[in-house]
């Protein structure tokens, strides 16, 4: 019994990664409750603004994207050279499609991060990568996402906002090595 009673406060400890400190604000209890939601959605459809930084060189998208528990569909809505450009994700599955053409392209590197795959990496993030801290300030939840292995400034890390009122994802960024890669506003967002 006493093992159970143990369980459920380290349990919230892994969740939130925010090492037990006190925090006045309620970010870490939000936190858990948005990562609740996003673990029990069953599907969403979001657009936004990406800016994705190679360094030296600087692109803007704007994309959508559907998830529906089973399959994502990002499709590139600008530049609008690019618009219709559509990507189906399903498992290890990736196939780009134009119009009445489709190519198999899979992953371009092993974590699969890419202008298009940045939102639905955002949001596997806020379902299941680990907490590395979190604070509220003027009605906006920020959660840090990193792996708890690794120093602060290497690998990927993700950085979170969500609305404290409404729980939707409003923004988010990817960092690789302790520099930003890609940045997204969401514009438009729904979860169910």
């Amino acid at each position: 019994m006493n093992n159970r009673l143990l369980f459920l406060p380290m349990m919230l400890l892994l969740l939130t990664g925010c090492g037990g400190q006190e925090n006045e604000n309620g970010a870490e209890a939000l936190a858990v409750a948005v990562r609740g939601e996003y673990m029990a959605m069953t599907s969403y459809s979001l657009q936004a603004q990406v800016n994705a930084d190679y360094g030296q060189r600087v692109y803007d998208f704007t994309l959508s994207v559907t998830w529906d528990g089973q399959e994502t569909t990002v499709s590139i809505q600008e530049p609008e050279m690019l618009a219709g450009v559509t990507a189906r994700i399903t498992g290890e599955e990736g196939i780009l499609e134009y119009e009445d053409l489709s190519l198999e392209t899979g992953f371009l590197d092993d974590d699969g991060l890419s202008p298009v795959s940045a939102l639905p990496t955002l949001m596997e993030a806020a379902r299941s990568q680990y907490i590395d801290g979190c604070s509220l300030t003027d009605g906006v939840l920020e959660v840090r996402c990193a792996d708890p292995e690794e120093k602060p400034g290497t690998g990927q890390e993700i950085t979170l906002w969500f609305d404290a009122q409404t729980h939707a994802l409003t923004g988010g960024e990817i960092s690789q090595d302790g520099r930003r890669v890609i940045a997204c506003e969401m514009t438009e967002f729904t979860k169910t």
